[in-house]
């Protein structure tokens, strides 16, 4: 316990927890080896800390440490940066160039957001801690680093190998001890002493009094959810520590800083379709659907009455009323408008075949049905409108609704040729 919390003065660390001591327990019982390790935590826990930490313990602690965000680097560059590039080896590369596996050599690298790597280079990764081998982009030389791994993330990377986003031998390759971070909601107790560590430091930095809470604002501290936890809990101390109008803060003062978080209720599927920015297809399928189903049972009313003024002219005026009657009374449901106004020449033109027999009846061959798949008719206006603008991707993408980048990921999902 002792050497937990010389750990704890050291690193600035406030908190009794006891789940945070057992984290802290096992982080420095690890430090002392070569072992991969796995911090897994929320985002705001504190987990570079805890590399820190491994790294300050171990034997390494004189040799070179670098904190690497992997979701901060583009997947283009991110190779290079880890592995280094030869010369030429890409557009921009005037210079051969180390990466962080040959600089830190003998010293340990701290991989934040690992579950960010793209799966080429996660089998680089792998290739370095089986091995400790590695080979520059553009190069087919082989060399050796000796580098400790010691890698964070806030997701859950075994969901993300059974999703296909994750190598599964990696993970179990990085997990070799795993440290869980607790997040705020864990250690509830500790809610009070950091925020009055953050609100002392930043008096002091500020030559300023410290504001305190009373009980029942400290008791709403407690309590709140803290999802972005040590990090926010410190901008929220400063925060009211700046604009507070007294230095006793009360329940109603507080709750003019913390944010309402309201419970996101959980609505069924067939909810009233919400229109995303992006354009893309997914919300206004409901709507197509309904569309098309009208445009059906419209054009299959007016075949109907065509062919009831074939067989008895007389009934031309009486079928026409009663169509349109038929669609005021359908207009009235919330759906998209159906022009139903029907011309001389598309009564004159139906689309079924009309068979006339030796006794001049009428024969009409069995209608058959149409598709209602919506991928067929989200096709069929993507080619329409490529046909219609000439290829031009833009103006499609303008005239459909969507964004250019939807058309292009429609264009492939369909295998359209344009």
């Amino acid at each position: 316990m002792d050497n937990i919390q010389s750990i704890k003065n050291r690193f600035g660390i406030i908190g009794n927890s006891p789940v945070l001591n057992y984290a802290l327990q096992v982080a420095a019982q690890v430090a002392n080896t070569d072992l991969t390790v796995l911090i897994v935590g929320e985002s705001g826990v504190g987990k570079e800390v805890f590399s820190n930490i491994i790294h300050s313990l171990s034997a390494r602690k004189h040799n070179p440490f670098i904190a690497v965000n992997c979701g901060a680097i583009p997947e283009g560059t991110i190779d290079s940066e880890l592995f280094g590039h030869e010369k030429g080896s890409f557009t921009g590369a005037v210079d051969s160039r180390k990466g962080y596996f040959e600089t830190v050599n003998g010293g340990t690298i701290f991989l934040d957001e690992i579950g960010e790597l793209p799966l080429g280079t996660q089998a680089r990764l792998l290739r370095v801690l089986e091995t400790g081998e590695f080979i520059r982009v553009g190069s087919s030389k082989v060399q050796k680093t000796d580098v400790r791994v010691i890698t964070a993330t806030n997701r859950d990377l075994l969901d993300h190998t059974q999703q296909g986003k994750f190598r599964e031998d990696l993970y179990y390759r990085l997990n070799t001890v795993p440290i869980r971070v607790p997040s705020l909601r864990d250690r509830k107790e500790d809610i009070p002493l950091l925020f009055r560590k953050f609100c002392l430091d930043f008096a002091e930095r500020y030559k300023t009094t410290s504001i305190q809470l009373d009980d029942e604002a400290r008791n709403i501290l407690v309590n709140y959810q803290w999802r972005g936890n040590v990090r926010e809990l410190k901008n929220m101390a400063e925060q009211i520590s700046v604009l507070a109008h007294d230095k006793v803060i009360t329940a109603q003062e507080l709750r003019r800083f913390l944010p309402e978080l309201p419970e996101t209720p959980r609505l069924p599927m067939l909810a009233a379709p919400q229109t995303k920015p992006n354009g893309d297809f997914s919300n206004e399928r409901d709507i197509l659907y309904k569309l098309f189903f009208d445009m059906k049972k419209d054009v299959t009313e007016l075949k109907k009455m065509f062919f009831e003024v074939l067989q008895n002219p007389n009934l031309a005026h009486s079928a026409t009323a009663n169509f349109q009657d038929n669609h005021m009374l359908h207009s009235f449901h919330p759906q998209p408008e159906v022009n139903t106004n029907v011309t001389s020449t598309a009564i004159a033109a139906p689309q079924q075949p009309i068979i006339l027999q030796d006794n001049n009846k009428i024969d009409l061959h069995e209608e058959v049905e149409e598709t209602l798949s919506i991928a067929d008719k989200e096709k069929e206006l993507i080619v329409k409108a490529l046909k219609k603008h000439k290829g031009k991707r833009k103006d499609a993408a303008l005239d459909l609704g969507i964004s250019e980048r939807t058309l292009y990921r429609k264009l492939k999902e369909y295998n359209i040729n344009e």
